[in-house]
């Protein structure tokens, strides 16, 4: 006869120990509705003076989330927009793409100039600011909406303009769109996406603004302004940050690796160039030698100012001074932008000059801000020191390329929720109530 111990469970604690085993198989049974499943976890909570529901529910799926190759297979399942990275570049290279491995895609969104020394500084910046928390405040309830020329966003986090989003998603910013409307956060939307201003707004619910790539035949110009306010956009971005030229190192080399044939869409010339976007469409564009209107002057801002009929917002102002003159010349705000580091490879970070801007202006005009934000943390520090507004590119793109409409969607959700759980701890109840004092050189 075999000598019971001090360690053989009592009857009543193999029954509890049965019982969470079967309630966790339960919960993790694809059979069980969003309810069951909820209720379930409640039981397990019950259970255990330890552990919380909701915790549990991320244990529980985490476990399941990923592929064999350790990447996310559903929009759901990430934790971060991070995860949304390796998906999307899964499927951009995938070899049973629609159009075949498009090395050079993949290339065109991840690439900086250069050695991507400004494009990795636009991310890494944000470590060199902490952030000041709270007690004892109760922001159970907050608010994260901001209101920018009589708009009201949901949240301060918009979507940047990226160019030819057809090559990531057939949809391109249609699926944005949807996903942004939805959110009721903006979206500005590039000259050279392969999606019509119109069929965007329709998507949307509500006007976009139309970020303008002004070539350099002023009858183009004011073709394409006049095309987006009639389409409802209230504001007209114009981009200032190109006039350089630039050496997208990291695109050329994804080139190399590129087997198909992209002269159908990538023929030499202007005219080819823009003939397939949507935007341009009934234009004529045969005197235009460039998109990017190099040349550009202060001048041609007054021009500009001229013809626009709503807002002017000028994108790519990275110093004091230029800030300062966008006011003059009649702005009605600046985006502190270096093109996602894809502008030029000064190494100066967009985060890194935006006091400098916002104090420029003092108050007179918005002050937005994109490049390099990844986390709803980042977001708070660019608020609290001074930004009305706070722009995403590459992450949405990821769950663009990944998971089309539903992948943009999580990653604004993941945005949403990390900068309101920020914002509790700091006290903020909303938007207005995050400053300076919030924000502290690490």
């Amino acid at each position: 006869m075999t000598r019971m111990t001090s360690e053989v469970p009592e009857i009543s604690q193999v029954k509890t120990i049965a019982r969470r085993q079967f309630l966790r198989f339960l919960a993790g049974s694809p059979l069980l509705t969003a309810t069951s499943a909820g209720a379930i976890a409640s039981l397990l909570a019950a259970s255990s003076q330890q552990v919380l529901a909701q915790s549990y529910d991320v244990l529980r799926g985490s476990r399941r989330a990923l592929g064999p190759d350790g990447i996310i297979t559903a929009p759901g399942d990430a934790l971060d927009v991070f995860e949304f990275e390796p998906a999307a570049k899964k499927v951009v290279l995938s070899k049973d793409a629609l159009l075949g491995s498009a090395p050079a895609h993949w290339g065109y969104l991840e690439s900086g100039v250069e050695g991507d020394v400004t494009r990795d500084a636009n991310h890494t910046a944000y470590a060199r600011y902490n952030i000041r928390v709270r007690r004892l405040i109760d922001a159970r309830k907050v608010d994260p909406s901001v209101k920018i020329f009589g708009e009201t966003w949901a949240s301060p986090v918009f979507i940047c303009p990226v160019s030819s989003l057809g090559a990531y998603n057939p949809e391109a910013g249609v699926a944005v769109a949807r996903a942004a409307g939805k959110r009721k956060q903006q979206m500005l939307l590039s000259t050279v996406d392969n999606a019509s201003i119109v069929d965007v707004n329709k998507a949307h619910g509500s006007p976009a603004w139309f970020m303008l790539y002004p070539t350099d035949d002023w009858t183009v110009t004011k073709a394409l302004v006049q095309r987006a306010e009639s389409a409802g956009s209230p504001s007209i971005v114009l981009t200032v940050d190109r006039q350089g030229g630039r050496n997208t190192e990291t695109l050329f080399r994804a080139r190399r690796q590129d087997e198909r044939d992209c002269a159908g869409c990538h023929t030499p010339g202007f005219t080819n160039e823009v003939s397939r976007k949507a935007n341009f469409f009934g234009i004529d564009v045969a005197k235009v030698t460039n998109l990017y209107g190099t040349g550009m002057t202060w001048e041609y801002i007054d021009r500009l100012r001229d013809l626009v009929k709503g807002k002017l917002v000028l994108k790519g102002i990275m110093t004091g001074e230029d800030a300062r003159d966008a006011v003059r010349h009649g702005a009605d705000g600046v985006i502190v932008s270096n093109h996602g580091g894809r502008a030029e490879e000064s190494g100066q970070a967009t985060i890194g000059v935006l006091v400098e801007v916002v104090d420029a202006v003092g108050g007179r005009i918005p002050v937005l801000i994109d490049g390099g934000v990844r986390r709803g943390t980042d977001v708070l520090k660019a608020l609290g020191l001074g930004a009305t507004a706070v722009g995403i590119g590459r992450p949405y793109v990821w769950g663009l390329a990944s998971f089309g409409e539903a992948g943009v969607d999580r990653v604004l959700q993941i945005m949403n929720d990390e900068f309101i759980t920020i914002m509790r701890q700091v006290g903020a109840l909303n938007v207005n109530q995050i400053t300076r004092d919030n924000v502290t050189r690490a």
